[in-house]
């Protein structure tokens, strides 16, 4: 698998997204901006990564794949250090610049943001360059109902955000916080995916591939279930907000798991909403369930992740 030398993908750990750099001459596109809590790291490895291609171009835009704070998480320490401007998809313009937290998830699921100002937006259907390259922006709607991917017709290449991973997708928000479209509009966004000529995904987290076919297959298999038992969809949600949660924390106490479910708005209400656990029963099924998959361990009376942040 080789993607142009135009594009370069700064892989992150899961609680950022993956940086996706295209270059044109003295200027490049960031496509995706990290967690906050990773900004500082971000703005040195993308210094860094335009210091090290030839004329050391400056970072003249970027451009967000879907409102989430692992995705929008550093844009305002970019925009500060380099002075780029920033391009959101058109669905969430109003979310941004009256910076409604909780419909940008970062009060009900408890995670961080930092305000930014965009110049632009990005619309389904629109037609744009980056890294010498024409890309067409396509609506995504599942994980986020707001989401475009990238589509290069002539590389072959997406750029996925986090509607298509190498083995399933992101969250399925929607469906978890009662929109009743959810789980139809991530099966037309599968669809429509599959009608597109690609030969390498980028995906928003995880290393780029070029199994397009064994990956489609793998998230339509994910629906599948989902779509056989809704329930999977909010347990599926808890087990990888909450594995996202302690990775921005660090640690929590084992004791505090309960208090810390409850406390949470979104949490509390996949609980009420769809499993139906009593406070203790719901913290035991999710620490039962990340310990069987390997995603925390315990260690005097703590809960650590084992994931790399």
């Amino acid at each position: 698998m080789t993607l142009p030398d135009s594009i370069q993908v700064i892989e992150r750990g899961w609680l950022s997204s993956n940086n996706v750099l295209l270059f044109e001459g003295e200027s490049a596109t960031l496509v995706d901006a990290g967690y906050v809590g990773h900004a500082s790291q971000t703005v040195a490895l993308v210094k860094s990564a335009l210091a090290a291609r030839r004329g050391s171009p400056g970072l003249g835009r970027i451009i967000n794949t879907h409102s989430h704070s692992d995705h929008i998480g550093g844009n305002a320490a970019l925009q500060a250090a380099f002075g780029c401007r920033i391009v959101i998809p058109a669905g969430i313009e109003r979310m941004v610049a009256e910076w409604d937290t909780n419909a940008l998830l970062l009060d009900a699921a408890r995670q961080q943001g930092e305000r930014f100002a965009h110049d632009a937006v990005i619309a389904a259907g629109d037609e744009f360059e980056m890294g010498g390259m024409v890309w067409n922006a396509i609506a995504a709607p599942g994980h986020d109902m707001e989401a475009l991917i990238y589509h290069c017709p002539a590389a072959r290449i997406l750029i996925s955000g986090d509607a298509l991973w190498q083995d399933g997708f992101g969250i399925i928000f929607g469906e978890v916080m009662g929109a009743k479209d959810a789980l139809p509009a991530t099966r037309r966004t599968l669809e429509a995916i599959g009608r597109l000529g690609v030969d390498v995904v980028i995906p928003g987290h995880g290393a780029a591939f070029d199994d397009f076919d064994g990956a489609l297959a793998r998230a339509f298999r994910r629906l599948d279930s989902f779509e056989a038992d809704p329930t999977r969809v909010g347990r599926n949600a808890v087990r990888a907000c909450f594995t996202f949660n302690l990775l921005d924390l660090q640690r929590l106490r084992e004791d505090e798991l309960p208090g810390y479910l409850k406390s949470v708005p979104f949490f509390h209400s996949v609980n009420q909403r769809m499993l139906g656990f009593s406070d203790d029963d719901f913290a035991s099924w999710l620490l039962g369930e990340l310990l069987r998959s390997r995603s925390i361990e315990l260690r005097d009376g703590w809960i650590y992740p084992t994931i790399a942040p």
